[in-house]
């Protein structure tokens, strides 16, 4: 048989058995071992493993933390578009994950409801030192970068009244706490495009804001967080092409968030947390 011949049928075989693969796994509900998966299909584990791993390198597998098979965020992606709904969180994570690979630091996606930012979805650094977002997690406007961003869309009127609605309560000595600080900062950032906390939420911790554009039923905004001696003002054209390619991502389609698949609200925790162990 003519190379090209045999490697095109090799190339058909592979498909063949990541679709026998992607059946056991949904025959299994969506969750499944390396060893059931190669029993149901009848393909050797270390051959299994070899298409799996390729699959997980394209978003259409993912490994939890048991190292059960589940499927990826792009064919969660695929099948909302089918049925004409989007999730917000499964369009980012792709792309907030190759952000996260592009910096070393950790990734967030952010909404706006009411007077604050909910944490909505994170890609988080593999770094032994990093900042760790749950997600669910909230905080006030004014202490974040991206939270800042939301309130300079609302002009100086609506910050005076943020302002007199909450107070600017201080969670660290860096936080501003006048309106006319507020609106100054707001403003400028929302003219160059991105947004800084400088310690603005907790001690030891910077971020770097900016909004996506697309039209949605809430203001959302990407940052990038790290331990303030590590922030890189470098970053921010990645962090623009990061949100430039999830506004893409959004065009055309009707866009859901399960608010309530994030659980209770938690209270703000963004302290940097050592890890033992890289994952």
């Amino acid at each position: 048989m003519p190379n090209h011949i045999a490697a095109k049928s090799a190339s058909i075989q592979v498909i063949d058995r990541l679709r026998a693969l992607l059946d056991a796994l949904a025959d299994e509900g969506g969750n499944a071992s390396l060893k059931v998966l190669a029993a149901v299909t009848g393909l050797a584990p270390s051959t299994a493993f070899r298409i799996l791993a390729a699959a997980q390198d394209n978003d259409l597998i993912q490994r939890d933390g048991n190292g059960r098979y589940t499927f990826g965020p792009r064919i969660q992606s695929w099948a909302q578009l089918l049925h004409g709904r989007s999730d917000l969180r499964a369009i980012a994570r792709p792309v907030m994950a190759w952000l996260r690979d592009q910096v070393q630091e950790t990734v967030n996606l952010s909404i706006r409801q009411g007077d604050e930012v909910v944490y909505v979805e994170r890609a988080t650094s593999a770094r032994m030192m990093r900042v760790e977002q749950i997600i669910g997690s909230r905080a006030p406007l004014h202490t974040t970068a991206v939270g800042k961003l939301m309130l300079a869309l609302t002009q100086q009127d609506g910050i005076l009244a943020y302002a007199q609605r909450t107070g600017l309560p201080a969670l660290t000595g860096h936080t501003l706490q006048t309106a006319a600080a507020l609106w100054d900062d707001a403003r400028d950032s929302l003219e160059r495009g991105y947004a800084l906390d400088n310690e603005e939420a907790e001690i030891g911790v910077g971020c770097i804001g900016v909004l996506l554009r697309t039209t949605l039923a809430w203001n959302a905004g990407l940052s990038i967080s790290a331990p303030i001696e590590r922030r890189q003002e470098s970053w921010v054209p990645l962090l623009l092409e990061a949100a430039r390619r999830i506004d893409t991502r959004l065009q055309g389609q009707t866009i859901t968030l399960d608010m309530a698949a994030l659980g209770e609200p938690a209270s703000f925790n963004p302290r940097p947390r050592p890890r033992a162990v890289r994952p």
